[in-house]
């Protein structure tokens, strides 16, 4: 699997960005779960992969200090984009999160 990073307009990487200002310990769980899924695919069984809405789907894992989330679109079946990532804090995704993922879906679709 091919993974690449939501790059704005502005030539920002702000998945990248969000993981890079985290703890150490929880941005090692990030390169696990960002190896393990380049290796494994979608049959990486150290994290869950659930559906959002339509083609936008969410990989759900645990770090250290708390449970991450990371909003993704398949551009086909062996390329993944991460749309958006943020630090799992209710129950379910906030609203503001699944709009900007989904804008964000929305614009590498198009």
């Amino acid at each position: 699997m091919v993974i690449d990073y939501y790059k704005s307009s502005s030539d920002r990487r702000p998945v990248r960005e969000f993981i890079e200002k985290l703890p150490k310990a929880d941005q090692a769980r990030f390169v696990e779960v960002f190896e393990g899924i380049q290796q494994k695919g979608l049959s990486y069984h150290e994290v869950t992969f659930k559906p959002l809405d339509g083609k936008l789907w969410e990989i759900k894992f645990s770090a250290p200090s708390g449970g991450y989330r990371i909003a993704y679109v398949l551009i086909d079946k062996d390329f993944m984009i991460w749309l958006h990532a943020f630090k799992k804090t209710t129950q379910k995704t906030p609203k503001n999160d699944l709009r900007l993922a989904v804008k964000r879906m929305k614009e590498v679709l198009s």
